[in-house]
């Protein structure tokens, strides 16, 4: 189990990560860092001796994290920012339709329930009306005013978001 970074590298998070009580003065939970928040490493190490922990100093939010190995890239390799994040309401910027059927209106609101990032490409997968969609940002705007959404009814959603689990992709 070879690190694939090392003392002084610049990486990038591309998870955003949230405090799992270990991290002290910050309620569990707690945002620390946002996708895309670049590091230097500081030291590596493992934990249960299968998984690499690598520290991580993130000088612009001022803070030391452990990050998984998967949790990283290259400061220099590709990035695309997000606008939108998990659970974040959001409105179709136009009128949305499936096989010539209108799925969604223009402005009606949906909710982000995962951002996926492939070479080149980032989408959204967007749950309006109680279907999911997959859509590039640029078919989304920020809903300003979001409306109580509904009860989620889907048991292992329902867990994760529960748990407070940034399912993000």
């Amino acid at each position: 189990m070879l690190p694939a970074y090392q003392y002084g590298d610049e990486v990038r998070v591309i998870r955003n990560v949230r405090n799992d009580g270990t991290y002290p003065g910050k309620e569990i939970g707690d945002l620390l860092l946002k996708r895309g928040s670049i590091g230097v490493v500081y030291d590596v190490g493992t934990y249960l001796q299968d998984q690499l922990i690598y520290r991580v100093h993130f000088f612009e939010a001022g803070c030391i994290v452990g990050c998984r190995e998967e949790e990283l890239i290259g400061a220099d390799e590709e990035w695309i920012p997000n606008q939108f994040e998990f659970r974040d309401a959001v409105q179709a910027k136009t009128t949305l339709s499936s096989g010539g059927t209108v799925v969604a209106e223009k402005g009606q609101q949906g909710e982000v329930v995962k951002v996926v990032r492939e070479p080149g490409r980032l989408y959204y997968h967007v749950r309006f009306a109680g279907r999911e969609f997959q859509l590039p940002e640029t078919m989304l705007e920020i809903c300003e005013a979001p409306v109580h959404a509904p009860q989620e009814t889907n048991p292992m959603r329902k867990a994760r978001a529960a748990q407070g689990d940034d399912y993000d992709g």
